[in-house]
């Protein structure tokens, strides 16, 4: 009996350590900042769904979240427990300011939001990294103009732009290399990333893009897989949040004008597929192709140069192995597995024996693209 007694006692001291984010000491001094994310229920009955939580009134939150809060020791790393409408869900301590203390009325709490962030770079890529595809190359120089002078074109704009060709052939790198050429940044999203959890999220996620893509212009958004959320209606069901996220991109891309200063490239595989409410707003097409012989020749032979190990094969026999590749299934595939081959069998250069045994297992793995 006594041994249950110490073992419950333990427990008790226990829970009184973990639970120092709600200790009142009046002693410590006030903090001017808590930036705060929600982590969920500490206990997830079998089937439910984790409650997600957000704000769409930062200033509302902030009078809430004092409410319950004022008083409570914070410090970075710690948790704190919502104790009104959603009792016992806990909310990660992300940062302090001046730290560790207490809140008070004068305190700002602000809300992390769970959603992933818009991808915003300025990259690095260079159309002299971009092998074959030359006539799309060519017919991006009018993208590349107009981000360079906006003014140039008055109401003529090229403001909405499909990408389309086979998976790994250059569309998100000519994105990148128009970006890094025009020194403008560029937003890169998947057409799933915007859909929500719940209804209005997916509209506020694409007005979000738009928002701070004007605050950045002259800028590029780049939307990869259109066709997940941009299918004809005849190959899909509807769902309302899908929706909801097309009519929001309309409604965006309808809505931006010559003053904008951005672009909007749309990336599919499968053009054909697409909506023609969706396709009819892209006033130009670009088409991406699979490498010819010569291109396949030149990809292989630059990024062969860049093994960290040498490559003895015939470049040519090679080339004629590997008929319909696209450029990222001969890197990926080919090239990356012959060094990891190499590597695992201890080799000190990747042969024509390692090529053959990677080829094979590509071909074994009924790769639809080896003819």
């Amino acid at each position: 009996m006594t041994g249950k007694k110490r073992k419950i006692r333990e427990i008790s001291i226990k829970r009184d350590d973990i639970s120092v984010g709600y200790s009142k000491i009046s002693e410590s001094p006030g903090v001017d900042e808590v930036v705060i994310k929600p982590i969920g229920f500490p206990l997830i009955a079998l089937g439910e769904e984790r409650q997600f939580i957000r704000t769409d009134n930062p200033k509302l939150f902030n009078s809430y979240a004092i409410a319950q809060w004022s008083g409570t020791y914070v410090t970075e790393g710690t948790y704190i427990f919502d104790q009104f409408l959603f009792p016992d869900f806990a909310f990660e301590i992300i940062s302090v300011k001046p730290g560790p203390g207490k809140i008070t009325s004068g305190t700002s709490i602000v809300l992390q939001s769970k959603e992933k962030l818009i991808r915003k770079e300025f990259p690095n890529v260079s159309f002299d990294d971009i092998i074959g595809n030359h006539e799309a190359k060519r017919k991006c120089q009018i993208i590349m103009k107009y981000l360079q002078d906006p003014d140039r074109f008055g109401e003529w704009i090229p403001k909405n732009v499909l990408f389309y060709g086979h998976s790994g052939t250059g569309k998100t790198m000519t994105a990148k290399a128009l970006a890094n050429a025009t020194n403008v940044p560029i937003f890169l999203m998947r057409a799933t990333d915007l859909i929500g959890l719940h209804v209005g999220d997916g509209a506020r996620k694409v007005h979000n893009l738009y928002s701070e893509a004007s605050e950045s212009s002259p800028c590029i958004i780049f939307i990869d897989e259109l066709d997940a959320i941009g299918l004809d209606r005849k190959y899909q069901s509807i769902r309302g949040d899908v929706a909801e996220v097309v009519n929001a991109l309309l409604s965006e891309m309808d809505g931006i004008t010559n003053q904008s200063g951005i672009v909007t490239i749309g990336a599919t595989n499968t053009p054909a597929l697409l909506d023609d409410s969706i396709k009819n707003r892209f006033e130009s097409l670009i088409e991406f192709k699979i490498f010819d012989d010569n291109e396949r020749y030149e990809f292989l032979e630059k990024y062969s140069r860049r093994l960290p190990m040498p490559f003895k094969m015939d470049l040519h026999r090679l080339t004629n192995m590997t008929k319909n590749l696209s450029g990222r299934e001969l890197k990926e595939k080919i090239l990356k597995n012959a060094l990891h081959l190499a590597i695992l069998e201890d080799k000190d250069e990747i042969n024509e024996e390692i090529i053959q045994k990677v080829i094979i297992h590509v071909k074994t793995s009924k790769n639809p693209m080896f003819t």
